[in-house]
């Protein structure tokens, strides 16, 4: 069967999808035997007895179940992916850092997939104890074939930045493109294809929580990321008996290899609510001032994995995307400031109001906690003499930022031998003056 790109609508729901008719057994989840002579399996995204509204499950109705492979070995080669963020492997810097956009390899003398593609920047915590998270760049050149790739150690916020993601799963097919986000959870296998050639993106990867809608408090029932805008893919599966297939995971921080003689998408049916899903980012309807002054950046929060506690997150996912400023006797860009969290900032389009130059698209900057930043000396000159009136900013932008709690370790391919930190980027700062004068 081909794999199309349709999905189901909304966030977090339970979905029931077949490829054929009557696959999905009626009644019960594990019958005697199963319609088309499939195999049932669970994926449990937590633990069983955790509150309803928080239990995530689905069930897989397949061909052949994926315990069906090798055993586990190392994986050879170089592997510049990080999940332990502690002692001497890592490094520790309060200093702001900015990077040029990364190198997408060649493909006349490397051919790199997704998976190979992936490096990691910075993070912290560590995934044996399902807590923390990382910070990675993708940049690929090649599809993969006959691979597929689960992570063991937490769930993946991809957000492309140059080149359409075509990611097959167990569950079915989503076509991801730059201004586009996907969430593929722990323990899902999928593959990527790259249709419109090399490819170039951010991943946010969180240990132990979950993704989910931010609350809107005296917001109300309305506005920021709508659940119906949230996509999952329906079920479809392919046939291919005896084809070789490399199963690949990240488990506790290393690469694991395992070979199988069948695909592992073979998903004929299934139904749950832990699923991957895709988000247009267009689609984000923006709350902001129209008054005065400006509202805290959580205003823009898409997705985030909350921590133990309340209103506090392991990770945030907030953008800046297209909106009206029209705020009064307001300083409108960003203001200069000091966090306790720490912001890791990417640009997927066009160019940031904060800044002037040297913040590009593809690459990134991070400001740790209580590491003051902000506008640059020119915007900040540009901005203290704008008039005030409704003006549209950022139109064709498009910024994010991944925001932690925790105090994030680099790492030295991210710090130093990735070739792409602006060593002068303390610079855009050296030009604000003196300028009191004692008057009111």
């Amino acid at each position: 069967m081909t794999l199309d790109y349709t999905y189901n609508e909304g966030f977090g729901n339970h979905f029931s999808s077949e490829a054929l008719p009557g696959a999905l057994p009626k009644g019960q989840n594990t019958p005697q035997k199963c319609p088309y002579n499939l195999y049932a399996e669970q994926l449990s995204g937590s633990a069983f007895t955790v509150p309803r509204t928080h239990n995530q499950r689905s069930w897989l109705y397949r061909i052949r179940p994926s315990v069906v492979h090798s055993p586990f070995i190392n994986k050879s080669g170089e592997n510049l992916l990080v999940s332990k963020f502690g002692g001497e492997d890592v490094l520790i810097t309060p200093t702001q850092i900015r990077w040029s956009p990364f190198d997408i390899p060649n493909k006349e003398t490397e051919k790199v997939d997704f998976v190979e593609g992936l490096k990691s920047l910075a993070g912290a915590g560590d995934p044996a104890c399902r807590s923390g998270l990382a910070i990675h760049i993708y940049a690929a050149n090649t599809d993969m074939d006959h691979t597929a790739f689960y992570n063991s150690d937490g769930d993946f916020l991809l957000v492309p930045q140059q080149g359409v993601l075509d990611i097959t799963t167990e569950f079915g097919k989503m076509s991801v493109a730059p201004n586009e986000i996907a969430v593929i959870q722990r323990g899902i296998r999928f593959s990527v294809a790259l249709p419109d050639g090399p490819s170039r993106g951010y991943v946010l990867e969180v240990f132990g929580a979950h993704f989910e809608l931010p609350d809107l408090g005296p917001i109300g029932s309305n506005g920021l990321a709508n659940s119906r805008d949230f996509l999952t893919p329906v079920a479809a599966f392919t046939e291919d008996n005896n084809s070789d297939w490399e199963i690949i995971t990240k488990f506790n921080g290393k690469m694991f290899t395992a070979k199988q003689k069948h695909t592992p998408f073979d998903v004929v049916a299934w139904h749950g609510n832990y699923a991957p899903y895709k988000y247009n980012l267009a689609n984000f309807c923006v709350i902001n001032s129209v008054s005065f002054d400006h509202i805290d950046p959580s205003i823009f929060t898409v997705l985030t994995a909350k921590s133990d506690t309340p209103g506090v997150a392991v990770a945030d996912f907030v953008i800046f995307p297209p909106r009206w400023a029209v705020q009064e006797k307001t300083f409108r860009p960003p203001y200069f400031h000091r966090n306790c969290m720490s912001e890791f900032m990417g640009l997927i389009n066009g160019d940031y109001d904060g800044k002037t130059d040297g913040f590009s698209p593809g690459g990134g900057s991070l400001h740790s906690a209580m590491t003051p930043h902000g506008p640059d000396a020119a915007v900040f000159e540009g901005a203290s003499k704008a008039e005030l009136k409704p003006v549209y900013v950022g139109a064709n932008n498009q910024a994010f930022m991944f925001e932690t709690c925790f105090m994030l370790s680099l790492t030295p391919w991210g710090l130093e031998t990735c070739g792409k930190v602006q060593e002068n980027y303390y610079k855009a700062w050296e030009k604000l003056e003196n300028k009191f004068n004692g008057k009111p």
